[in-house]
């Protein structure tokens, strides 16, 4: 492709390389760029890109974006944000492919890994469609599991995945849209046939600073989608309606006027029940996922669904047929009359969901064992230690992904807010130490949630993934269990 073609539809402060250069790829990283590559320099947290020009320039990149002119000789293309220059750049080299297809996006604190995997399920057993999936968990493209690093890839990266499902055939796309792609562009350019929004609670801040800032951040969806659909029931929800440029259906589990009610709410230790009524019209609604939270997932399907063009008794159908996502609210097989679930909640909502939809199901003690993540947000610490302590029986604090810190640094900064219940309390800073202690300690009918880790199989230490998934922890100490060692 020609310089120029590329450029079009990036404002440009200053030109000085030759329109009709080819170009045969881009990069972002000087270490990967390759002949005849448009070099992009990105200004980074931890390095800024325009160092890395020489680098890129020796490795033969045809020219440059950048924000800052380089040194002379160098042939550039400059403009005012290199993130957003390369969103456009790499939707125009594949072709706009994410423009063939229904691109559905989730964004929000919680419910978005868990709502996409229904949601693509729904599409498929619904409509037979084909459906690429980006998220936590992975990416899929139909049946095919893909591996992924964030939950929203870089702009490249995600529009090289669009191009593999259009090719693929795929008909639609659901994807998790995090506050960073927003933030940091990897989402620009796209347009979203259905955008939704399920919850703002604390998280994030190590980047956004404020709540304000964050919801401003995943408020910025409603500017590049065609329908927005929005969880009526969330505080902020008014504030994510207000200076949308597209239609907003709003969806509630409360009953408030919404487009979209659960009305008749039954909860079981065994998933969810209600009447999802829209439009006059009522379907009875199951999903095999316990808890309140799974009513509001599956009223976001709902909601998407008949954005899309669904009927409501489509939905009900589709969502009577899902089944639970791996590392929410997942069971694991015991030795005993206990229960073990493993759970992704690492932020305060998400655990005090968690241990609110467990203790109705407790007939024993409810223990949960968690920690928190490294370099992140700290000032969610205590609040999760706080959390933990006034809705558990027992809190087994433990490390999550220390990364770069300390873990008993990281524990001991929860520990204050676990004086704010009565929870009682043991720290065992090794996780899988942790977890077989947990384990030994059970007593008939208790519940222990293994918050945190969800459908991670690793831990990160350092800068460096170890394997660690805790279904095997649990299986593989059962086992030695029941050989007496």
């Amino acid at each position: 492709m020609k310089l120029g073609k590329l450029l079009e539809n990036i404002p440009v402060l200053e030109l000085c390389a030759d329109p009709e250069t080819e170009i045969s790829g881009i990069s972002y990283d000087s270490r990967k760029t390759q002949p005849g590559d448009l070099f992009v320099a990105i200004k980074g947290f931890e390095a800024d890109g325009h160092r890395f020009i020489p680098k890129a320039i020796a490795n033969g990149a045809a020219a440059v974006l950048c924000e800052d002119a380089p040194a002379d000789g160098t042939p550039y293309v400059r403009i005012a944000d290199c993130r957003y220059g390369l969103a456009i750049a790499s939707r125009d080299f594949f072709g706009n492919p994410a423009g063939e297809m229904k691109v559905i996006g989730f964004t929000g604190t919680s419910g978005k890994t868990s709502s996409t995997q229904i949601l693509k399920h729904v599409l498929e057993s619904q409509l037979g469609a084909k459906v690429g999936l980006i998220g936590t968990n992975g990416n899929m493209i139909g049946g095919e599991l893909l591996h992924t690093e964030h939950t929203t890839p870089e702009s490249y990266e995600l529009h090289r995945l669009f191009r593999q499902m259009a090719d693929a055939g795929c008909t639609h796309v659901v994807m998790e849209v995090s506050s960073h792609s927003l933030t940091l562009e990897r989402v620009a350019g796209i347009t979203f046939d259905v955008a939704v929004f399920t919850n703002l609670s604390q998280d994030h801040l190590d980047l956004h600073g404020t709540m304000e800032a964050y919801a401003e951040a995943k408020r910025k969806i409603f500017s590049q989608c065609r329908v927005g659909c929005i969880n009526a029931d969330d505080e902020r929800a008014a504030f994510m309606a207000e200076g949308a440029k597209c239609p907003i259906f709003t969806y509630s589990a409360e009953d408030n006027g919404a487009d979209l009610v659960a009305k008749d709410i039954r909860l079981t230790a065994s998933g969810v029940r209600f009447a999802a009524v829209s439009a006059g019209e009522l379907a009875l609604t199951k999903l095999a996922i316990p808890g309140m939270f799974s009513v509001y997932n599956a009223l976001s399907v709902t909601a998407a669904g008949l954005c899309l063009g669904l009927t409501l008794h489509d939905c009900a159908e589709g969502l009577g047929s899902a089944k639970g996502v791996k590392g929410r609210m997942e069971s694991v097989p015991t030795d005993g009359d206990y229960s073990i679930l493993i759970d992704y909640s690492h932020k305060p909502d998400a655990l005090e969901k968690a241990l609110k939809t467990l203790r109705p199901v407790t007939k024993g003690r409810l223990t949960v064992l968690f920690g928190c993540g490294g370099d992140r947000d700290r000032v969610k610490r205590p609040i999760m230690g706080a959390i933990a302590a006034q809705n558990a029986d027992l809190v087994i604090v433990t490390s999550d992904n220390p990364r770069t810190e300390e873990p008993m640094a990281i524990i001991n900064e929860i520990l204050p807010g676990l004086k704010k219940g009565r929870a009682a309390s043991k720290v065992i800073c090794d996780r899988i130490e942790a977890i077989c202690w947990a384990i030994d300690n059970a007593g008939k009918g208790d519940v222990i949630l293994l918050a945190g880790k969800g459908h991670e199989d690793y831990q990160i230490i350092g800068h460096e993934k170890h394997h660690m998934d805790e279904r095997e922890i649990v299986a593989e100490h059962l086992q030695k269990r029941k050989q007496g060692r």
